[in-house]
């Protein structure tokens, strides 16, 4: 958003914002044309990068959200002739040794454990887990990420976009944990996590286990403090100027032009 906005900024001049909203898409339509009067280097350069961001990230969001569709259509034929519905449980049990855990999103999602994640897991440790991949469904984690996979495939030499890839996805599981942890006891959550933890979900899917398993663990043994209200309200705020400030500095001009012609007619009258 900031590498679009700043695009905008550079190839619409401050003098051609002015309080109405068709003049910055007059500027754009000036600058496509063969007659264009705002021929500066700097403004095309502004427009055509804003316009291969926007190409690419949408091309590339496109294809993350058709091949995770596929996979999980392909995974949900597979499962509908090896798992079995177990109405107690709510879940779909499938026999195979690997203990695994985890849930299918979608519009039908539904959560799957292996008979060997039943084995090894107590009824409490079973229904503790089912609660957390209950929660990514209710929730719909899976979309969570999508948006950091998109960036993270399209522009792969950005090192904060892979970083935040794996953070997001990190922050979806803990976001599971605490949803459960509101009608299961922590411990029962952080034993079945170790016992899940080497279990491979399939990539398009949320599991209980994997690798941010044993991290989670120590967090569910030994959780910190919860933010006072003061904390929150500041965390909010640097947050929503973070946001914001892309957005403010571009609508500047626009807002300046706005301002100074409604005063000067106000002191017109």
């Amino acid at each position: 958003m900031s590498v679009l906005l700043s695009a905008f900024a550079v190839a619409v001049p401050a003098s051609v914002v002015g309080h109405g909203l068709a003049g910055p898409f007059e500027a754009c339509a000036a600058l496509l044309s063969d007659g264009a009067t705002l021929s500066s280097t700097s403004a095309r350069a502004g427009l055509v990068v804003s316009g291969l961001v926007l190409a690419r990230s949408a091309c590339t969001g496109g294809a993350v959200l058709l091949g995770a569709r596929r996979e999980r259509r392909r995974h949900a034929e597979a499962l509908s002739l090896l798992g079995k519905h177990d109405v107690g449980l709510g879940a779909l049990v499938v026999d195979y040794d690997e203990r695994l855990a985890y849930c299918l999103p979608g519009r039908k999602g539904h959560a799957v454990i292996t008979t060997g994640a039943l084995r090894s897991l107590a009824p409490e440790q079973v229904a503790a887990v089912l609660a957390h991949e209950q929660a990514h469904l209710r929730g719909r984690h899976h979309l969570v990420p999508v948006g950091a996979e998109t960036l993270a495939r399209a522009f792969p030499r950005v090192p904060l976009f892979e970083q935040a890839r794996a953070e997001i996805t990190r922050l979806v599981e803990l976001l599971a944990d605490d949803v459960a942890a509101r009608r299961h006891p922590r411990v029962h959550i952080a034993t079945a996590l170790v016992r899940l933890a080497t279990g491979r979900v399939p990539a398009f899917a949320l599991g209980a286990g994997g690798e941010t398993a044993l991290t989670r663990v120590r967090r569910m043994l030994h959780p910190q403090e919860p933010l006072e209200r003061r904390e929150r309200l500041a965390g909010l705020l640097v947050v929503t100027v973070l946001l914001a400030g892309p957005t403010t500095l571009a609508a500047a001009p626009g807002v300046g032009a706005f301002l100074a012609h409604h005063c000067h007619s106000f002191l017109a009258l």
